[in-house]
């Protein structure tokens, strides 16, 4: 399984979204995706598995979860907008991550790619960052992963270009 994972598009479907994610086989949304159109084009171009965000309307969470739980190719993920860092994860999760223990926690908020390997809860930390233009963080990021036989392989952090300037 392949997977292009992005988060805090803000309302911004970065048209490089398209080509970077052609050969995945799903598209996971980590929240605040800003308007329901943005998750609508995703989904007509490849199968979508998304988690409101704080930013996200009445809309949005009417079609999402806050927490999705998704088993895929001997792997159990646990996908939430906001999630903390570790080691510092917010008191709900890490009540979740204890109960559901999760081999995979998916998140996005902090608009800062990260990638890690926690031991304390036995799990991969993946936040691909932010991929639209609202925000602080001055490069766009996506990630590109595949997941198989139990396993996480083949991760690539991609920089889809400058955040445009707010005005």
């Amino acid at each position: 399984m392949k997977v292009g994972l992005i988060s805090d598009t803000h309302s911004y479907l970065d048209p490089k979204i398209f080509h970077y994610f052609k050969e995945c086989d799903e598209i996971w949304h980590a929240g605040d995706a800003g308007k329901i159109e943005l998750l609508d084009e995703l989904e007509n171009f490849k199968p979508l598995r998304a988690v409101f965000g704080n930013i996200d309307g009445h809309d949005i969470r009417m079609h999402t979860t806050e927490i999705a739980y998704i088993s895929c190719s001997g792997m159990n993920i646990m996908m939430t907008h906001i999630a903390g860092k570790p080691p510092s994860y917010t008191k709900k999760i890490k009540t979740l991550l204890l109960e559901k223990q999760p081999n995979i926690l998916v998140c996005g908020h902090s608009h800062i790619l990260k990638v890690m390997f926690d031991k304390k809860y036995n799990i991969w930390y993946l936040n691909p960052g932010a991929a639209g233009n609202h925000g602080f963080h001055k490069v766009k990021t996506l990630l590109r992963f595949e997941i198989g036989h139990g396993k996480i392989f083949n991760m690539e952090a991609v920089e889809i270009g400058l955040r445009a300037l707010q005005k």
